[in-house]
């Protein structure tokens, strides 16, 4: 069921090491940062969008979704940064996992290679917080994304991973109802050519 009215939710700021209460987003695609943004916003926090996904094949598919990712923190008032696009460094890492399913070891590492990535970011650029919204697709699994979270900021420990489920509180069908409102470019597979495969499949 869609949410037509925003939900309530107070959110409270992990405490972070460096005292900074910056917030890094880091974002896969408009649909899954719609409500998570609104959300944050109205909380007072005003997040900056880390747009690094170098698992999405082909480029086209890849600036589509960047570029809905700009029109939605334009409205919002909001920056965004575009890391580097480099799907040839990020196939090294899927090397040997092409056939896992999706929630399986490629997903993991894919989430590892894409979030250690937004936390050098915000090690190098006084963010003290950051959280992802790959946490708010069904589609994930919320321990992977976690467990990629929390050991890409073990790496710069200046840097606090935002545990937090953002497909609870009627964020979910929050962002359900943004996606038909705001008229975004949606997919239901994550990107990657693997994930592409698994979804053809399914509908053949």
């Amino acid at each position: 069921m869609d949410c037509e009215v925003k939900p309530h939710i107070s959110l409270t700021l992990p405490e972070t090491k460096a005292g900074s209460p910056r917030v890094l987003l880091h974002a896969c695609c408009a649909p899954c940062s719609s409500a998570i943004v609104e959300c944050l916003l109205d909380n007072g926090l005003r997040p900056t969008v880390f747009y690094s996904n170098s698992n999405i094949t082909p480029r086209e598919e890849y600036l589509k979704r960047l570029e809905e990712c700009r029109r939605y923190a334009a409205e919002c008032g909001i920056d965004l940064i575009e890391d580097s696009y480099d799907h040839e460094a990020w196939l090294s890492i899927a090397k040997g996992l092409e056939r896992e399913p999706e929630r399986g070891g490629r997903c993991l590492q894919c989430f590892r290679y894409r979030l250690e990535r937004a936390a050098r970011y915000a090690h190098e650029n006084g963010f003290g917080v950051l959280a992802t919204t790959l946490a708010s697709s069904r589609w994930k699994s919320l321990e992977q994304v976690d467990a990629a979270g929390e050991y890409a900021c073990s790496l710069f420990p200046d840097v606090v991973w935002w545990k937090m489920n953002w497909r609870k509180g009627g964020l979910q069908e929050r962002r359900n109802y943004l996606i038909k409102e705001k008229q975004f470019y949606n997919q239901l597979w994550c990107g990657c050519e693997f994930s592409r495969r698994e979804e053809e499949q399914i509908l053949r």
